[in-house]
């Protein structure tokens, strides 16, 4: 009996594996990360999970699969892709970005220009508790300023994408914040003192490598900027001083396009039929990025009603010894979790009861649960390729995940701190 268990564990959670042999290896394995569409590899994933669902008609499967594709979270991402993508390309029509760039030449010494954007991203997203909407606001500037100093474009959307994971772990609005401190029943003025004695070697050794590595851009000349420019940095000003104040991102997108938009029009950069052509090619932009995202709900979805999840739980928890495997387990629950639904929050929810039945019998403080439950579903989701917040980066920037992934050295700088902060047992709470 046990082993027709573990076989329908693994059956059920054998899409995920189609999907990561299928884009992983099969891109690794042509030396090209453009050669295999992650959308192609979702849907082959996809037909192969709704194959292998027994006890459902067709249409009761595909049913399954269009409740996880359609889920009111998956279409508030949806919303937000496409609003980001017409303010991206509406902002850079009118010269938003080519401004923005200026003025950062010109303000942050060229030496220090990656820690200069690792900072303002940390910032940025503590402040607004979000790192898709950090990513959406910095993303389109990075990109562009890649092409002025000559140097990777994966590389500075990296690092955009790390600070971005830094504010949404530590920040008191952040939903993976709030997630965890519920679940864990702690307060998240504890849980952010244990997180940020957790995070913060972290984040200071990547500040480090940042500003080492920015000696390469010393003879970067800086630009001369003008009332103009500052005119056309307002629509970014506008996104992150809504997003500060707590304004729904959805609002905020909306208010940065139509600034941006009037600003473009006062200008004479843009006309109105310039301006909807402009949102057009922006939406448009994103449409692969929304298939991949409703694909993904989809297929996750019918991971998790076949028990792939709860076999998963079950297989962890099965041999806990002393405290430092059970807040081991905690974080392979938690990336696990991850792994199956693409999204921190909903990993987060979903280990969330297991995890404080196992701090609770080995004597780990909620706060320290709590902590190690955001942090590792932030680490996690920070190198998923096809999690929300790297599929977002990568569409902005035109580059694949694949691409950022080894640059991302914030999340792989607190992944070995969750590592030898279990080992060594500090902090301790």
């Amino acid at each position: 009996m046990f082993g027709k268990n573990v076989m329908k564990g693994l059956l059920a959670l054998s899409p995920i594996i189609v999907l990561l042999v299928i884009y992983l290896v099969g891109s690794i394995v042509a030396g090209d990360f453009y050669r295999i569409p992650i959308a192609v590899a979702f849907v082959v994933a996809s037909v192969y999970a709704l194959t292998i669902t027994r006890g459902n008609t067709l249409n009761e499967r595909i049913d399954c699969f269009s409740r996880g594709a359609a889920d009111t979270r998956i279409m508030y991402m949806v919303w937000i892709f496409v609003l980001a993508g017409a303010f991206a390309a509406v902002a850079k029509e009118m010269g938003a970005v080519d401004a923005t760039v200026n003025f950062t030449l010109h303000f942050i010494p060229s030496n220090y220009l990656p820690a200069g954007i690792f900072v303002a991203a940390c910032f940025i997203s503590m402040s607004i508790g979000t790192s898709v909407g950090t990513i959406v606001a910095l993303t389109p500037v990075v990109t562009q300023l890649a092409a002025q100093i000559d140097c990777s474009v994966a590389w500075l959307v990296a690092i955009v994408v790390g600070g971005a994971f830094f504010g949404d772990n530590l920040s008191f609005i952040s939903d993976t914040t709030i997630m965890a401190t519920q679940t864990q029943g702690c307060s998240m003025r504890s849980k952010f003192r244990s997180n940020i004695r957790l995070v913060m070697p972290a984040a200071i050794v990547t500040l480090l490598l940042y500003a080492f590595s920015g000696a390469s851009f010393a003879d970067v000349t800086s630009t001369e900027v003008s009332f103009a420019d500052f005119i056309k940095v307002i629509p970014y000003l506008v996104v992150i001083v809504a997003a500060l104040f707590g304004v729904n991102v959805l609002l905020v997108l909306v208010a940065g396009t139509l600034v941006a938009g009037i600003i473009g029009l006062s200008c004479g950069n843009i006309d109105v039929i310039g301006f909807f052509t402009a949102c057009g090619t922006g939406i448009s932009s994103m449409c692969e990025l929304i298939i991949v995202t409703m694909l993904a709900g989809g297929l996750l979805e019918i991971v998790r009603v076949n028990g792939g999840i709860d076999f998963l739980i079950r297989i962890v928890t099965l041999r806990i010894r002393s405290r430092r495997v059970a807040e081991a387990s905690i974080c392979l629950l938690t990336s696990l979790a991850n792994l199956c639904t693409a999204n921190n929050t909903i990993a987060i929810l979903t280990v969330g009861a297991i995890s404080r039945d196992i701090s609770q019998k080995f004597g780990i403080a909620p706060r320290r649960a709590a902590s190690l439950l955001d942090t590792t579903s932030c680490f996690m989701q920070g190198v998923l390729p096809y999690g929300a917040q790297l599929l977002m980066a990568s569409g902005l920037a035109s580059v694949s995940p694949l691409e950022i992934i080894p640059n991302l050295y914030y999340p792989m700088c607190v992944g070995l701190a969750l590592v030898i902060s279990i080992i060594i047992q500090r902090p301790r709470s």
